[in-house]
C-alpha cells in the first residue's frame, strides 16, 4: 500500500507516519513531501499512490493547489489545525477531516472509512473500486450526482437533478435549485461544467444550464438564442450565434 503524507512540519509528519504504521497491519510504503511545489513535481511522476494524508496550510500556499494542479486519482484525508477549509476539503477528493492535534482514535476512524468505501465498492469487482477513482479525480464523463455547498454552519449535497442554473454574480459562483432555494459551490464554471456533464449546457461565460430547465428557445436576427426557462429567473441568458447548433443538438437529445 502506498501512501503520500503532505505536511510541512517534520515532527507532525513523522508522528503521522508512526501512527499510520501503528494502525494499518500489512506493508505499507510511505512517502513524505513537505510543500505545494515539491507534491506538484512528484505527483506529475505519476507514482502509483493509493491514499493522501495532507495538511492544508503549507510554506508555499495551500494543499489545495497541488490537486487542482494535479488531480490525484486517490483519496485524500485531510489533517489541519483549521476548521474553515471543509469544504474545500471534501470537493478536492477528500474523504475525511481531521483537526489537529489528532488522535489514534480520529486517525483509525479516518482510515475504517477509507476501508468501508472500498470494500463496498470493490464487492462487485475491482471495476467498481476504479470507478471510485473516477469520479474522486473528476473523471467520469456522466458528471456526479451531488454537489456540495455551504448552508448556514454545514456542508450538504445538494442533488444534481434539484439544480436548474449555476451562474455567477459579482464574481461569485452560484446555483438556483428547481424550488428556487440559491447556494454558493465552491467552485468556478469551468470546475462545474466539468463535473456536472452532459445533462447541463454552458450557455455562456456566465450560465451553466439544466436541460430540465429550459422550456424553449426564441430566436432574434442576428441568429442568437434567448432561453425561456421554467423557473423565474431574473437574468435573461443568450445562446450566442456560434453555439446555435450544438446548443440545438444538446437541446434535441434525452437525457
Amino acid at each position: 500500500m502506498n501512501i503520500v503524507i503532505i505536511e510541512d512540519e517534520r515532527l507532525v509528519a513523522e508522528d503521522l507516519k508512526s501512527s499510520i504504521q501503528q494502525l494499518i497491519d500489512r506493508p505499507v510504503n510511505i512517502t513524505q513531501l513537505r510543500s505545494v511545489r515539491e507534491s506538484i513535481a512528484y505527483f506529475k511522476g505519476n507514482p502509483k499512490v493509493d491514499m493522501i494524508f495532507s495538511d492544508i496550510q503549507l510554506g508555499d500556499g495551500l494543499s489545495f493547489e497541488i490537486f487542482s494542479d494535479i488531480s490525484p486519482a486517490a483519496p485524500i484525508i485531510f489533517c489541519t489545525a483549521y476548521n474553515q477549509y471543509a469544504l474545500e476539503a471534501f470537493n478536492a477528493n477528500g474523504i475525511d477531516y481531521i483537526l489537529k492535534p489528532f488522535t489514534l482514535e480520529t486517525l483509525e476512524r479516518a482510515l475504517n472509512k477509507y476501508e468501508q468505501l472500498k470494500q463496498q465498492l470493490w464487492a462487485g469487482g475491482n471495476q467498481n473500486y476504479d470507478k471510485l477513482m473516477e469520479l474522486l479525480s473528476g473523471r467520469d464523463k456522466q458528471g456526479v450526482a451531488s454537489i456540495l455547498v455551504y448552508y448556514q454552519d454545514k456542508i450538504m449535497p445538494v442533488k444534481l437533478s434539484e439544480i436548474a442554473i449555476f451562474y455567477l454574480e459579482n464574481n461569485l459562483t452560484c446555483l438556483v435549485t428547481f424550488g428556487g432555494k440559491i447556494h454558493y459551490p465552491n467552485k468556478s464554471l469551468d470546475e462545474l461544467e466539468r463535473m456536472v456533464g452532459r445533462t447541463f449546457f454552458r450557455a455562456n461565460r456566465q450560465y451553466l444550464v439544466s436541460r430540465s430547465v429550459v422550456k424553449d428557445v426564441s430566436s432574434f436576427f442576428s441568429r442568437k438564442l434567448s432561453l425561456n426557462l421554467t423557473i423565474p429567473f431574473e437574468h435573461k441568458i443568450m445562446v450566442s450565434k456560434v453555439k446555435t447548433p450544438v446548443f440545438l443538438e444538446w437541446l434535441s437529445k434525452a437525457d
